[in-house]
């Protein structure tokens, strides 16, 4: 009987080995096939509104990010930029938002009152990250309540792109040499826009197309005016300066000829617009331009000071993601002075390390080094933020609306003014 039960015990002793045994290599094998944490395969989505050569930049440099991350796949997704805005909200509504993509100033507002923005406030304890490389002044978007929840990777002041063929061929000084002499204001840009041109060819352009008009507010603010009040509550470019603006914009459009009618579809890179206005990412576009000499300036200062609009994207990272951490690590690296340094051949880079080194200046058929100096990084302190607001499609809609008023020569621009007032400040309350 006492035999018999030592070969029971020793039986389940030799089974819970085995058992044991069994364990350890099921777990052995489960960090074989990448299932322990830091070797899962991950998939991450990041969704932008980038053309083709964007996405080859993107693709190279996620190379270099899968080097210390081959757990990590990154799927880019594009998106046409008038449709990225609805598409977020659509996929907010379904939670499937991607982990991480690209917003614009005036997307930002309503993704933070929506609540779809993760807070990546502890980038600011890495100090290999090295936050204090950003400019300020390009993190306030993203601030809110003393979190942040997002970078950005492109600041582009805006500048005067100008043809300097039109100008020396009709003797006129260029803007640099107005500059330099100190006679570069908007009085000044008028009387050369008329000077230089021609039939067919016209002195400036401030639309990229038709619907983009908010290039205009630099001179508005250059004259002491503005949009919005402070706390974005009212319309409040139905003012003296604002009237100016329009008034500017009629009387280049039908009075002098020197800009192009609503509808004609004439572009800086065909040699027959003298001054047009984008903001310093449209470089990448104008390098490519053989025609003609061109160069870039400062815009035109008014009585309160020189003041160009600040374009600006960021990455954000978006709610809900099933892979948050490996998301931060993207979001790190695509910000990082490598990240910020491969995208600087498309867009204005916000680290200073990265916006005063050779390879942002000296990229092949760029202006002048002493140009960018002047006009992009010199006007950095002076820019200012796209003004928007969460409702911002609504206020758009009707300022258009009262620029389709302008182009017809509808109504005087006080007129348009008070009709855009009146259709916006309900939407602003």
């Amino acid at each position: 009987m006492k035999s018999f039960r030592k070969i029971k015990v020793m039986f389940l002793i030799l089974l819970l080995i085995a058992f044991s045994s069994a364990c350890s290599n099921s777990d052995q094998t489960g960090a074989d096939d990448g299932s322990k944490k830091g070797t899962e395969k991950v998939e991450l989505t990041f969704m932008t509104w980038g053309n083709e050569a964007h996405q080859e930049m993107y693709n190279k440099l996620l190379e270099k990010f899968y080097e210390t991350h081959p757990n990590i796949k990154v799927n880019l997704e594009s998106v046409p930029f008038p449709d990225y805005q609805q598409k977020i909200t659509v996929l907010a509504a379904g939670r499937e938002l991607p982990d991480i993509g690209w917003a614009a100033e005036r997307m930002v507002p309503q993704f933070m009152d929506n609540g779809i923005l993760e807070d990546v406030s502890s980038f600011k304890e890495d100090e290999e990250y090295n936050m204090n490389d950003f400019f300020p002044s390009t993190l306030e978007l993203f601030e809110k309540d003393g979190k942040l929840y997002g970078l950005p990777f492109s600041t582009p002041p805006m500048v005067l792109f100008y043809n300097e063929d039109l100008f020396v061929n009709a003797g006129e000084k260029t803007p640099n040499e107005h500059i330099e002499a100190g006679t570069w204001t908007w009085e000044q840009f008028e009387k050369s826009a008329k000077a230089i041109s021609s039939s067919g060819t016209y002195g400036a352009n401030f639309f990229r197309d038709w619907n983009t008009w908010i290039a205009l507010l630099s001179h508005t603010w250059s004259n002491g005016g503005s949009l919005f009040n402070e706390d974005t509550t009212k319309f409040t470019w139905n003012s003296p300066e604002g009237a100016e603006t329009l008034s500017m914009l009629d009387r280049m459009m039908f009075e002098d000829k020197s800009h192009p009618k609503a509808g004609e579809q004439v572009s800086f890179e065909s040699g027959k617009i003298g001054m047009f206005f984008d903001v310093y990412s449209y470089v990448s576009r104008a390098r490519e331009v053989k025609d003609f000499k061109w160069d870039i300036a400062p815009l035109p200062e008014g009585p309160e000071g020189r003041f160009p609009m600040l374009g600006q994207a960021g990455y954000t990272m978006f709610a809900g993601s099933k892979h948050p951490e490996e998301a931060k690590e993207l979001l790190k690296f695509l910000t990082s002075q490598e990240g910020i340094t491969a995208s600087s051949t498309f867009f204005v880079p916000p680290r200073e390390s990265v916006l005063s080194s050779d390879e942002f200046v000296n990229q092949p058929n760029n202006p002048p080094a002493e140009h960018i100096q002047r006009a992009v990084i010199d006007e950095m302190d002076n820019a200012r933020l796209q003004e928007g607001h969460m409702e911002w499609q609504k206020i758009d809609n009707a300022i258009q609306f009262g620029f389709d008023e302008l182009f017809g020569q509808l109504k005087k621009p006080e007129e348009i003014l008070k009709g855009m007032e009146e259709k916006i400040d309900p939407i602003l309350k």
